[in-house]
């Protein structure tokens, strides 16, 4: 069975967004940038609210991105690649390929998923990650934690929810960013 990884940029507080909707601090240097895209090169199916499907669509639709430079490149080819499922009630359509909509999150449909998946899948927001946090479907996270403290915003973990953790492997880099790979305990 593939697992269910959940990977996200986290402020120091545990935000993925300060309280205005703003992401700006959480800038890649290139060691960083490069360690992401090997981190997303095997998943297989990427599972995103709308809100983040709509920033991650410009990996395929602004070819401008991927023309910046080989980092850019080769993470525009793995997002390609891989399949995209968007759980939203407002869009009619998307602006990819290899992209289903979906206008609920079903967690007996992720099951389904992850039974037949040959490859893992990852999810992202904050939003549908905490409903597949509360099903119980998430194995792993990998908390990408940045150097700032917001002092407030969307967090990046659901309130209400108890999990044991087990520290998988850690790495720093050169721009201070932390990251925290966890395995769920049951």
């Amino acid at each position: 069975m593939a697992k269910l990884i959940y990977v996200t940029n986290v402020s120091l507080d545990g935000y993925i967004e300060d309280e205005h909707g703003r992401f700006d601090w959480a800038q890649p240097s290139d060691d960083y940038f490069a360690f992401v895209t090997d981190l997303m090169r095997p998943m297989g199916t990427y599972l995103y609210g709308r809100r983040l499907y709509e920033s991650m669509a410009v990996w395929e639709t602004d070819s401008a991105l991927a023309a910046g430079s080989k980092l850019r490149a080769d993470f525009a080819d793995v997002w390609q690649t891989a399949d995209k499922v968007v759980y939203s009630t407002t869009l009619d359509s998307t602006s990819t390929a290899k992209t289903r909509l979906e206008g609920s999150f079903d967690p007996a449909s992720v099951r389904a998923m992850k039974a037949s998946a040959t490859s893992d899948l990852t999810i992202g927001g904050a939003h549908l990650a905490a409903q597949a946090f509360r099903a119980g479907l998430v194995d792993e996270c990998n908390l990408l934690i940045h150097p700032i403290v917001t002092g407030g915003g969307k967090p990046a973990l659901p309130s209400g929810t108890r999990l044991g953790l087990e520290l998988l492997s850690d790495r720093r880099f050169n721009n201070g960013v932390a990251s925290l790979h966890y395995r769920i305990r049951t």
